[in-house]
């Protein structure tokens, strides 16, 4: 039951458990690896640079040394931090690209590139520069150890402007569905490549150019700084034009596998024969997906919504617990949808409804955003209840949970981004909460 004795009793029990599994985050460099780094914390992923994991463990490891740590854990966790993006940057290039995860045995740039093609695979999520600009901001701004590696970091958001952008909509696609971080998002999941402007990926690349914006200033340069202003202000203004949904009021991905329009060919036509469709060609660039996954609320996090589309989002489809609303938090599909799975999977991982406990606190930030304590009080509040539950059962986490009651789905010893309940629990108690850039 949510109420105030049981939210604080499973408060003090998270807090607990994860002040002292803190150690289990911390990684020496060595192997491919040059720098010290964070790891997620479980026996699957142990020894393991990944992407928008070891930038979400961030955040929440600030939030641990905030709560109870002292100054000198805060010195010494710096290396290790910074060690996250500089272990991704040694793998960068001129081109642009940068893997997705770096095992301490991996192979070199060169004989990674020699398997696979990099203008047709999937990259680094966008979520460097914004790991990036939260140790900078960390360091009150000084972001001078991050500038013998910012062309490799221009060089990779390059790459993602120029190369996997649909030019006639302004919109980041995914190349496949490998790597996505939401697994099985069947906006993606199965698609043709290059055919899925997902939500998720061009609200998170919203707020890398954001992020770029902010480390170019920090760096005194200030008319890259603009360019990139002005391109996240473009970006923003295309999602908001192609993936809101009037008629939802909720944003979408959207599908880019149309054919092109293009002049007739009347090579071997007869006079009067029919052409089709040229008298009234398609005027449109895309078509939204109305498929109903949770990363519509990415809009929110981003801060690419509209005050009057986040309330309607709020009202619509926050509230609505046939929907995303769940007794565990944000089912990441909603049961509505075909689609709908919550057995155990692990390759790919199951996002076709699930609790994650990243996306509670995305979303969680998002209506905080937009001024919606009540909804994040609820939500946060949900979120203590099942990991303080999961503690006190199980004396571990687990990777995802089943939306109606709560169980754990998978991989027990799941630390990663879990940790983030802590984020949330410095909010309830009126304390400094540490949050992302």
């Amino acid at each position: 039951m949510r109420n105030a004795e049981n939210v604080n009793k499973y408060k003090d029990i998270c807090k607990r458990y994860i002040y002292k599994e803190k150690e289990g985050m911390y990684r020496e460099a060595g192997g491919s690896l040059p720098y010290p780094f964070l790891a997620p914390g479980s026996n699957q992923y142990l020894d393991m640079l990944w992407d928008w994991d070891s930038w979400l463990s961030n955040v929440a490891l600030r939030q641990i040394l905030a709560d109870c740590g002292t100054k000198a854990d805060s010195a010494r966790a710096l290396k290790y931090e910074q060690g996250c993006v500089l272990n991704s940057l040694s793998y960068g290039g001129m081109d642009g690209w940068i893997p997705i995860w770096i095992e301490r045995n991996a192979p070199s740039r060169e004989d990674m590139l020699r398997k696979r093609n990099p203008w047709k695979s999937n990259m680094h999520k966008p979520t460097l520069a914004q790991h990036a600009a939260f140790i900078t901001r960390t360091m009150n701004g000084d972001a001078e150890w991050l500038r013998d590696g910012f062309y490799f970091l221009q060089a990779f958001v390059s790459k993602y402007m120029n190369h996997h952008r649909h030019r006639a909509t302004g919109l980041l696609y995914w190349e496949t569905d490998e790597a996505i971080g939401v697994d099985n998002d069947p906006s993606t999941f199965y698609r043709p490549h290059e055919s899925s402007g997902s939500i998720f990926l061009n609200a998170l690349m919203y707020k890398e150019l954001k992020a770029m914006e902010y480390l170019a200033t920090r760096l005194n340069l200030t008319e890259t700084a603009r360019q990139y202003a002005d391109e996240a202000d473009e970006l923003a203004a295309r999602v908001r034009e192609h993936c809101w949904d009037r008629r939802d009021g909720f944003y979408y991905s959207v599908d880019l596998n149309l054919l092109p329009v293009e002049k007739p060919d009347i090579t071997g036509l007869e006079p009067g024969d029919l052409y089709l469709h040229v008298g009234q060609p398609r005027s449109y660039d895309c078509l939204i997906q109305r498929l109903s996954v949770w990363s519509g609320f990415m809009a929110m996090w981003a801060g690419i919504a509209t005050k009057e589309q986040a309330a309607e989002m709020v009202s619509k489809h926050f509230r609505d617990t046939t929907s995303y609303n769940a007794p565990a938090g944000i089912r990441t599909l909603s049961p509505l949808e075909k689609m709908y799975n919550t057995k155990a999977s692990g390759n790919p991982s199951s996002w076709q409804g699930p609790v994650w406990i990243n996306v509670n606190y995305l979303v969680f930030r998002g209506l905080l955003n937009y001024g919606y304590e009540e909804e994040a009080r609820e939500l946060a509040e949900k979120t203590v209840l099942l990991l303080g539950r999961d503690f006190e059962r199980f004396g571990a986490l687990h990777e995802y949970y089943l939306p109606e009651n709560g169980e754990p789905v998978l991989n027990k010893g799941f630390q990663n981004w879990n940790f983030l309940v802590l984020n949330m629990i410095a909010w309830l108690e009126g304390r400094q909460q540490v949050t992302e850039f």
